[in-house]
């Protein structure tokens, strides 16, 4: 069987380490020989790992002595190359923002990809300069494919990079189903499901990105109006602190419950009624697969493939007023999903498309 190489930061919680971890899995049970290259060998996805997969830490140097730094990245550079440079069918640097993965990648095969997991012209505020200097320096070109997780990510990728475009394709993260649907029924014993509409918001807190000031506001707005609703968020970040205290500010300690991070989101979804992303930006939103597989409606602000969220829940402007207006309804009318998800199918589609790189066909 081929031999394919991943490379990426940690596993720590987040979404891309989340996707990564379902795809390695996967692949390893079709029989592939996987290494998966690490900057760091550590976070919590670590445990789950299929023992199938070799795991090597490729560490840099970030000494503030920029001679030495340069010196001791320059000999892992070679030590590396010299054990693995093509030495396998396929090789991915599967989170973006590592330049020492793109590194590892490049080396390991010549039949390599980049993967991209955003809409990079928003993340980077429509500066076109910074997106540009962001992809050199991880010398896209010399990527033979670059896969965007969304067509948002694809499109605006190729607007500034037109000559990449027969390099370029979608594929949509993989979801493990059967493991989200078994995980959701453990019992958690800080939350407890109540007869009120129940809305929750899963990721991690940072208001750049994710804007979930625009769900306080909204929910003040509610509680002036006398509804009656809940609104669970689990994650944290470095934008926490500011929430709780707009949370604070506004009196909705009974209204708006932060929970922290959990290694197991779940069955959060089953406590809740209705999912809620208010987003700027994502790449393409696991979290719509996780609503999909559970049977949960979503509100989400227009991200990445939201057409996919037809029949399954609200699509709204990235604005208060549409946030609002959508939990409102939600409150008063609740939502009734007319579009099965077909997981199975889903995954065939995106394995379709994974072997296709790896065999280097389009």
């Amino acid at each position: 069987m081929k031999k394919i190489l991943f490379s990426a930061y940690n596993l720590d919680l987040g979404g891309i380490e989340k996707a990564l971890i379902t795809l390695l899995n996967f692949l390893a049970e079709k029989g592939y020989n996987i290494t998966l290259v690490l900057e760091k060998k550590e976070g919590v996805f670590l445990s789950k790992i299929s023992e199938k997969i070799k795991i090597v830490e490729y560490s840099v140097s970030n000494d503030k002595n920029l001679i030495k730094r340069k010196f001791v990245n320059f000999l892992a550079q070679i030590k590396f190359k010299l054990k693995y440079n093509n030495k396998f069918d396929f090789s991915a640097s599967f989170a973006t923002y590592s330049i020492p993965g793109s590194f590892v990648a490049r080396t390991a095969s010549k039949n390599s990809a980049l993967w991209g997991h955003a809409d990079y012209l928003t993340l980077f505020n429509n500066n076109k300069e910074e997106m540009k200097d962001f992809f050199v320096k991880r010398k896209y070109n010399e990527f033979e494919h670059i896969v965007f997780v969304s067509e948002e990510g694809k499109n605006s990728f190729l607007a500034l990079f037109p000559e990449m475009e027969s390099k370029t394709v979608v594929c949509n993260n993989l979801i493990n189903a059967e493991e989200i649907i078994k995980r959701a029924n453990e019992n958690v014993t800080d939350l407890e499901k109540e007869p009120i509409p129940t809305f929750v918001n899963i990721g991690r807190h940072d208001e750049k990105q994710k804007k979930l000031s625009r769900i306080i506001e909204a929910t003040s707005r509610l509680k002036a109006e006398n509804e009656k609703l809940r609104v669970i968020l689990v994650g944290d970040g470095k934008d926490t602190k500011m929430y709780k205290e707009m949370v604070k500010k506004y009196n909705l300690e009974d209204y708006i419950i932060f929970l922290g991070r959990k290694e197991n989101p779940y069955p959060y979804f089953n406590l809740s009624d209705c999912v809620i992303l208010s987003s700027d930006y994502e790449g393409y939103p696991v979290v719509y697969l996780e609503s999909f597989v559970l049977n949960k409606p979503i509100i989400t602000t227009k991200l990445s493939d939201y057409e996919q969220v037809e029949g399954r829940g609200i699509v709204v402007e990235k604005n208060v007023d549409s946030i609002y207006n959508a939990m409102k309804n939600f409150i008063e009318n609740g939502y009734v999903l007319t579009n099965k998800f077909d997981y199975k199918k889903y995954n065939e589609d995106i394995i379709g498309k994974i072997e296709n790189l790896i065999n280097n066909t389009k």
